[in-house]
């Protein structure tokens, strides 16, 4: 299977939203062999300015997929799309 990335989750350690969205996104994970990187909000000032009221969201490539909640139709339209076009 191969190895799609870069899927960038912004999270925070005290969001349960954030906590419901990774769990989610586990199986999709799986299923593409996808790899996510977490990067903590609060851990930069810049990053906490520009999504503070907005996470946790989920970027693949830099594009925005989903805010607050999982989007899963359009996540795994990315997914596809990388899969697809890695072949």
């Amino acid at each position: 299977m191969t190895t799609v990335a870069p899927l960038t989750l912004y999270s925070r350690a005290w969001c349960h939203l954030c906590d419901d969205m990774r769990a989610a996104l586990e199986p999709l994970l799986a299923e593409f062999g996808a790899q996510v990187e977490v990067i903590d909000v609060d851990s930069d000032p810049s990053l906490e300015a520009r999504y503070n009221e907005l996470v946790p969201v989920l970027l693949c490539d830099g594009i925005e997929l989903c805010h607050y909640r999982l989007d899963e139709s359009r996540v795994r339209e990315a997914l596809a799309a990388r899969t697809a076009a890695a072949s």
